[in-house]
């Protein structure tokens, strides 16, 4: 089965990276974009058998810090 793993921070939370490229739109002229929010998307293939709850455990446990970040599965 095939997982994408959308992860991105939560409302609320400086997002440093997002600001730089932001601020680089600008530069290159595309003065149109009024915020930039940067994440990770994670593409997993795993056995057919992994549950919902392994899946979360995955991503509460390595691929997201949950203080900071919002994650959402969505099965391919």
């Amino acid at each position: 089965m095939k997982l994408r793993i959308i992860v991105t921070l939560k409302n609320g939370v400086l997002d440093p990276q997002g600001k730089a490229i932001q601020h680089a739109l600008g530069s290159l002229g595309f003065d149109g974009v009024s915020d930039v929010r940067a994440g990770k998307i994670f593409e997993l293939e795993v056995a057919d058998t992994t549950t919902d709850d392994q899946i979360d455990e995955m991503c509460r446990k390595l691929l997201a810090n949950t203080v900071i970040e919002n994650y959402r599965v969505e099965k391919a």
